[in-house]
């Protein structure tokens, strides 16, 4: 493979988010890399808070995109799980130590070196560029085998937005048939959790804005529904959930969550709202109550939720969008006018400058 082969994406140079076409030297394909044709990528709304650098943590510029799905184009001579031609998706890590406690337990997204698959830099010193792009590099180990029998649009945001309720779930053990699930906020990540938590056999609850009710109940099988901002059926529902999880990307009020729950009851976070939460504590204590964080998933979950996946027909709920399109698609996530997923059709729509 040229050591010096170029690729092209579409990236933001600044604050404004604003993205356009963007020519970059893919990194050379190394004995233990995999180099994939991307062929879709999801858009979720990390990419969007990135390239409008409302974390502080921006490199511009900034190819976004971590739910690539492509076709390996090349190999190094150690890769041993790939061969050219499978498909292979790649989620939020492209690097991590892989030796410390952490990732030797299958936990690398909790790897203090982690680098992510865009934005970030390698210790190579190469810089990460993400999906918004026709090509990309990874370390086999941070790629996962994509199951034959799933759509390949409706899998990509799997691979952040999937793996992110699934792992919260797993891990927090809410995951048994049985428990009663609420679920915050019906967007990318929230209508997963709900889909995820049927397979599994649990009652769902939905808490959103009353304007998506029968979706959430005809549409993605959800038992109940209560309006977040109706009173009377969050006092109704007080003490009945055995845990929640919180998928809201914005600063809002979790003491009626809390009070959701029922004794020794778990909120999990998942969202990530750019200013702090107030976390009242006496709620919590006269419940025995708890709350959690989750950030995606080890590699290991990764797969481990894709073949889960395959056996219960788990695919999001996407809009499939031309690359041309993608500001667009930004300010309407922003906005919350998506149901539940841009998917960008990369291989058929994206042209070099």
């Amino acid at each position: 493979m040229d050591q010096r082969e170029k690729a092209f994406g579409w990236a933001a140079r600044d604050s404004s988010g604003l993205l356009s076409p963007f020519s970059f030297t893919l990194r050379a394909n190394g004995e233990e890399d995999i180099t994939l044709k991307v062929l879709y990528c999801g858009v979720c709304h990390t990419d969007l808070s990135t390239i409008k650098n409302e974390w502080g943590n921006a490199q511009y510029p900034v190819v976004p995109g971590h739910e690539i799905i492509g076709v390996v184009t090349d190999i190094g001579l150690k890769v041993s799980n790939f061969k050219v031609g499978d498909i292979a998706g790649i989620g939020y890590i492209a690097f991590s130590c892989l030796s410390c406690e952490n990732c030797s337990s299958n936990f690398e997204n909790y790897c203090p070196k982690l680098v992510p698959s865009f934005n970030g830099t390698l210790p190579d010193e190469t810089t990460t560029y993400g999906g918004f792009s026709n090509k990309i590099t990874i370390n086999e180990h941070f790629s996962v085998k994509i199951p034959e029998n799933l759509p390949l649009p409706g899998t990509a945001p799997l691979l952040c937005g999937g793996i992110t309720v699934y792992c919260a779930l797993k891990n927090y053990g809410l995951n048994r048939p049985g428990l009663h699930l609420g679920v915050v906020g019906l967007g990318g990540l929230g209508h997963l959790a709900v889909k995820f938590a049927k397979a599994l056999g649990m009652k769902v609850s939905v808490v959103s804005s009353g304007g998506k009710r029968e979706e959430a109940m005809k549409i993605l099988g959800a038992d109940s529904f209560l309006v977040r901002g109706n009173s009377e059926e969050i006092k109704a529902a007080q003490g009945t959930m055995d845990g929640i999880i919180d998928t809201v990307p914005a600063v809002h009020d979790i003491v009626p969550l809390i009070g959701l729950l029922k004794t020794h009851g778990k909120l999990l976070m998942v969202g990530s709202p750019d200013k702090p939460l107030e976390l009242p504590v006496y709620p919590l204590m006269s419940g025995g109550k708890s709350i959690g964080g989750s950030m995606i998933g080890g590699v290991k979950d990764m797969q481990e939720m894709l073949k889960f996946a395959a056996a219960h027909h788990i695919t999001a709920e996407v809009e499939v969008v031309p690359m041309d399109y993608v500001n667009t698609a930004m300010e309407r996530l922003e906005k919350g006018d998506v149901r539940y997923r841009f998917v960008i059709d990369v291989a058929e729509t994206i042209e070099a400058e």
